[in-house]
């Protein structure tokens, strides 16, 4: 199964301060492929968060690479920052959601690596060089064996494909996936993978559901 995973500075907290925080974690991602080996279809380091999509072949791989990578990462920024002891460095577990195989993976992978092109820190997506799209375009030799074959057909077109906008509804199908770590594919998929997973709670509308009645005072 592939998923995208996030995590976020705590607070809000600008994550990667320096030139010196973005290759520093880069290493730290090579560093953590090598320990606990996983298949990594793409991913983006923005200045407060970062996306990641996966693709473990076993049990608990996904839990334990992101376990090693962010405490790895946390340790590093306390001490570059002269910040131990100071409190967390992220907001929490990372949150994830799983990902049918078929266009929806297309969508989701186009989404992170437009992530610095919508947040207009460049002109063109291949162009931020903290990303998955650069590493396969522009990289060194040992950036792009850092990523795997996906599962689906890339389009040859594909740099063109990310920089072109997507629209609304896609951004918020993801966005909605991102808050309820909701599974994201078309309905027989989706029905599928939440019975098998246990994940009913994350179809429920958020809020108060209708017929709610506020319980009496005592």
């Amino acid at each position: 199964m592939v998923y995208h995973v996030i995590n976020r500075a705590v607070g809000k907290m600008r994550l990667f301060r320096d030139e010196g925080d973005f290759p520093a974690f880069h290493k730290i991602i090579r560093d953590t492929l090598q320990r606990i080996p996983t298949r990594l279809l793409g991913w983006c380091v923005m200045p407060n968060h970062w996306h990641f999509v996966v693709w473990p072949r076993e049990d608990g791989e996904l839990s334990r690479f992101f376990r090693h990578l962010a405490l790895t990462h946390a340790t590093r920024w306390q001490l570059a920052h002269d910040a131990v002891g100071a409190g967390h460095v992220y907001q929490g577990r990372f949150k994830s959601f799983l990902i049918q195989e078929d266009d929806h993976l297309e969508t989701v992978l186009r989404y992170v690596e437009r992530n610095p092109l919508r947040a207009n820190l460049v002109k063109r997506a291949q162009d931020w060089r903290w990303s998955s799209l650069h590493a396969g375009s522009r990289g060194t030799d040992e950036d792009r064996r850092m990523l795997s074959d996906w599962p689906i057909q890339r389009r040859p077109d594909w740099a063109e494909f990310v920089n072109a906008p997507q629209t609304p509804a896609e951004e918020e199908a993801i966005a909605l996936c991102i808050r309820r770590d909701r599974p994201m594919g078309d309905a027989r998929w989706l029905e599928r993978i939440v019975a098998r997973h246990g994940l009913a709670r994350t179809l429920r509308p958020q809020g108060r559901q209708p017929g709610w009645r506020k319980a009496p005072p005592k």
